[in-house]
């Protein structure tokens, strides 16, 4: 996924599935795809590769088809999810103060900016995510928690309404506490910051179901 036309077929079609263009069930034909966005084989394969893994598609007779995740699947995502990072935010408390200085300062350039900016709010989001993963030295808790997020990562800023001004106050609201190095607020702010993050995704979920599409 490191083309860009790769990332632009990636992004149009997950936009074709939340708008209702593309149906559950739908098969992703790469040929088919490819002349709707007026683009080769290869970006469009990638494309749908990326998807799969984050599971948008599952195979079903011959081709790859449109899938949602369940409320049950998001559940069993950020049970894991809030374990594991209300873990890790407790050992944040060991991270340099500059660290999270640094990380604090660019969530507050970043809310000045706006939510336009998707790419720098995705890259971001990772850095706060990961300066906390990486705290606790744990490669397995590491690549564990990359790996659920990746899973709801089509949930971002632009497709779950409020999520950009909330996220970003909770992601300060945690720095805070770190500076001021208390545990409890620390691992309660976490875990209310995941728990909003999923009640935001199963909310937008819902509203699929009554309404067919995401848009």
């Amino acid at each position: 996924m490191s083309e860009p036309l790769a990332k632009r077929a990636y992004t149009q079609i997950i936009e074709m599935i939340f708008s209702g263009e593309l149906k559950v069930g739908d098969a992703l034909q790469e040929a088919k795809l490819g002349e709707q966005l007026d683009m080769s084989r290869t970006p469009v394969r990638e494309a749908i590769d990326r998807i799969k893994v984050e599971g948008l598609a599952v195979k079903s007779g011959r081709f790859l088809r449109v899938r949602l995740l369940t409320a049950g699947e998001v559940e069993e995502i950020f049970l894991l999810r809030r374990e594991l990072e209300v873990y890790s935010a407790r050992m944040a408390l060991k991270l340099p103060k500059e660290q999270i200085e640094t990380m604090r300062t660019r969530i507050e350039r970043l809310l000045q900016a706006g939510p336009a900016i998707a790419e720098e709010h995705w890259q971001v989001d990772e850095a706060f995510h990961g300066i906390l993963t990486a705290s606790t030295h744990n490669q397995t808790l590491i690549s564990t928690v990359n790996d659920l997020r990746l899973r709801t990562c089509i949930f971002d800023h632009t497709r779950v309404r409020g999520r950009f001004l909330k996220g970003n106050q909770e992601h300060l609201r945690i720095l805070d506490a770190l500076l001021a190095e208390r545990e409890d607020q620390v691992m309660a702010l976490m875990a209310e910051h995941i728990d909003n993050a999923k009640n935001a995704i199963l909310e937008r979920l819902a509203g699929f179901e009554a309404s067919g599409s995401l848009s």
